[in-house]
């Protein structure tokens, strides 16, 4: 471990962590290494102790990444460094020549202001032309494009959807769009989570400030980016100050983007006139990205890591890894990690090694590959499958392939017949045979039982 392995933390965490989380609790800390521990020094106990409790392990995996090797760390109180001053914002010279001179006081909680600014262009993580787009986002990314370029008749947009899924990607990628079209030199884009603008508002609060924080978020934002709302639930007054906020902002025209791994209505103990603040602008659902997107999503990572991955370990990864495009990118980025560490070639056995830290999934088949195991089980190809044959072996496959498929697969009836050259009828006909001898445990419903298990073993 050397001196510099801070500032090369740093550089890994500014990339993985929220704006917001970054800058609130990373850049206040001082580092040092002694005896191979990493000693992290706060400004103040507060500090100290979010990020001892919150972020310690994420730091511990970055230092894994960097080093090949899980490193102490230790966080502790240390002297108070004087404050760092960025650029006045707009918000700052509006500020009373009183609350300029007022005398400094032993902070109560963190040690940087708290006032929404202009974020700088290198401060985004994402961008547009960085996202995937498939059939399980193209309708959010049309709307948050269509956000920023004022098609989408609406200055309210609602991106609902699971863990890892770009809701984080699209919401940079709107402020570094917003941030670098706007016509003015200072565009006030306030880009945080709801805990963390739960936190500056507390922190108000405690500073007696809590006046100059409602009016810096209504008076003075022209963005706001607010991620992950249904931290709200049960806070009634956290919720009234947010709609608060929202109606001010709404009345300035001003555009608000708010994200949330549920949609408005699934949301439990939230004030009614709240929901239907969440509702009253564009709401996009984001779904887990099919195959063919998450291949594209490791081509388009793997160039940007500067590494080739074979098309076989690509669809290992995109088959096992379906339901989170942030432990899909994790789990390559640790794949070229131990590639590289080791010397060694990306293969598939170094592949299924990695994997086996991640939750994978038990891939659903598809149906070329119903049709291909429904074939080689009954001895026969494709061509006579689909064909007009009526002999007893060709039905029994033919109906065997209309029950996986309506097992496994999200086709309809008419669907599946299209694909296999058979009418819906004879396909629910084929897949009722086929149900009631396994359902009454014939000779020939044992058999099919035994076909069927075998397609995911």
């Amino acid at each position: 471990m050397n001196a510099d392995l801070w500032q090369k933390l740093l550089t890994i965490l500014e990339n993985r962590l929220e704006q917001g989380l970054f800058t609130l609790w990373i850049k206040p800390l001082d580092a040092k290494v002694e005896d191979n521990v990493l000693h992290l020094s706060a400004p103040n106990e507060f500090v100290a102790a979010w990020v001892r409790d919150r972020l310690l392990e994420t730091i511990r995996e970055a230092a894994l990444e960097l080093t090949g090797r899980r490193i102490e760390i230790m966080v502790s109180v240390g002297q108070r460094r004087p404050p760092v001053l960025a650029a006045p914002s707009p918000v700052a010279l509006q500020a009373s020549p009183q609350s300029r001179t007022r005398p400094a006081a032993e902070p109560l909680g963190l040690p940087l202001g708290h006032a929404p600014r202009t974020e700088s262009l290198s401060r985004w993580r994402f961008r547009f032309d960085d996202f995937v787009v498939g059939p399980c986002n193209e309708l959010a990314c049309a709307a948050a494009k269509g956000l920023c370029n004022n098609s989408l008749d609406t200055d309210h947009l609602f991106l609902s959807a699971g863990p890892g899924l770009g809701k984080t990607h699209l919401l940079h990628a709107i402020g570094r769009h917003l941030a670098e079209r706007s016509n003015r030199s200072r565009v006030s884009i306030a880009c945080l989570s709801a805990e963390e603008f739960t936190t500056r508002l507390v922190l108000a609060i405690k500073a007696r400030e809590a006046a100059r924080f409602k009016a810096e978020f209504r008076e003075s934002v022209d963005v706001l980016l607010l991620e992950d709302i249904h931290f709200f639930q049960g806070k009634g007054k956290l919720q009234e100050e947010l709609l608060l906020t929202l109606k001010a902002l709404q009345q300035r025209g001003c555009k608000v983007v708010l994200t949330s791994s549920f949609l408005p209505r699934e949301l439990s103990d939230v004030d009614p006139q709240l929901v239907s603040c969440f509702a009253s602008g564009f709401m996009a659902l984001m779904q887990a990205p099919d195959y063919a997107t998450r291949e594209e999503i490791i081509r388009r990572k793997a160039r940007s890591l500067q590494v080739q991955v074979p098309d076989n370990v690509t669809g290992l990864l995109a088959e096992r890894l379906t339901t989170d495009i942030r432990q899909l990118e994790s789990c390559l980025n640790n794949l070229v990690l131990k590639a590289r560490l080791l010397g060694q070639q990306i293969t598939e056995e170094l592949a299924w090694q990695v994997l086996e830290n991640y939750a994978v999934q038990v891939p659903m088949p598809g149906v070329e590959r119903i049709v291909a195991f429904v074939c080689k089980t009954y001895g026969i190809d494709e061509r006579e499958l689909k064909s007009k044959s009526r002999s007893q072996q060709t039905v029994l496959a033919r109906n065997t392939a209309f029950y996986l498929c309506r097992r496994h697969t999200d086709l309809s009836l008419a669907a599946i017949g299209d694909r296999l050259g058979r009418k819906h009828s004879t396909v629910l006909k084929g897949i009722i045979h086929v149900e009631r001898e396994i359902a009454h445990q014939t000779p020939l419903g044992r058999q099919l039982g035994n076909t069927v298990d075998r397609l995911l073993a």
